[in-house]
């Protein structure tokens, strides 16, 4: 088991760890944990299913295994992140990392009209350069989620949620995003992210997120 630590230890390390171009500091990249978390489950897979006498060398080479593939979904997400970042840049559109998934936030403010489903004309442009980038990669999922504030009640909020979250789907769609790999739903006003007690609060509960997965 001992080897079990230093291959996955050498593995974990093996991508350095890099700057991060929007906050200026040193990070371990997605990558890379990715990798150590990929070496980790190879090890112990190959651990368990080996014999006595193979039983080091299975661990190994789970490992090696296993930080190939977790490093490559890494390394694939963190490029589409930075595509994603470059093309939205100054659009108003928040692009967030959680762990391998990325989500877009799409503020209601330059996205629709007050209780409207049509988008905005001159978010357009926006929603074409999301597509370019999703185009190039193939290789993600895509949840169009729409949410609401709390003001009316939850039965048109929840169908207003619904028809913003299509509209962006069906947009996509026609900019060139197959649209079996896209799914639309609504949320209504049950998701906040900030107090509905104020203007403020409200202004940021209206918006619609782009969650993206890679295809595993």
């Amino acid at each position: 088991m001992r080897r079990l630590g230093i291959a996955v230890l050498a593995l974990s390390l093996s991508a350095c760890s890099t700057l991060d171009p929007y906050t200026g500091e040193k990070k371990v990249g997605n990558s890379t944990k990715g990798a150590g978390i990929g070496a980790l489950a190879g090890a112990v897979i190959g651990a368990a299913t080996a014999s006595k006498n193979d039983r080091e060398k299975a661990i190994l080479t789970g490992a090696a295994l296993g930080a190939a593939t977790g490093g490559g979904i890494g390394f694939y997400m963190d490029k589409q992140e930075k595509a994603l970042r470059d093309r939205l840049a100054g659009s108003g559109v928040q692009v967030q990392r959680e762990g391998d998934n990325l989500r877009l936030i799409m503020p209601g403010n330059i996205t629709f009209q007050t209780g409207s489903a049509q988008i905005l004309g001159n978010f357009y442009d926006v929603l074409d350069s999301v597509a370019v980038v999703l185009k190039e990669f193939k290789d993600t999922s895509i949840l169009v989620a729409g949410h609401t504030d709390s003001v009316g009640n939850d039965s048109s909020n929840q169908t207003l949620s619904e028809r913003r979250a299509y509209s962006v789907k069906n947009y996509l769609a026609s900019a060139g995003i197959p649209s079996g790999r896209a799914q639309a739903i609504g949320f209504g006003e049950r998701y906040p992210v900030a107090s509905n007690s104020t203007a403020q609060g409200r202004e940021q509960n209206r918006r619609v997120e782009l969650e993206l997965e890679p295809l595993k």
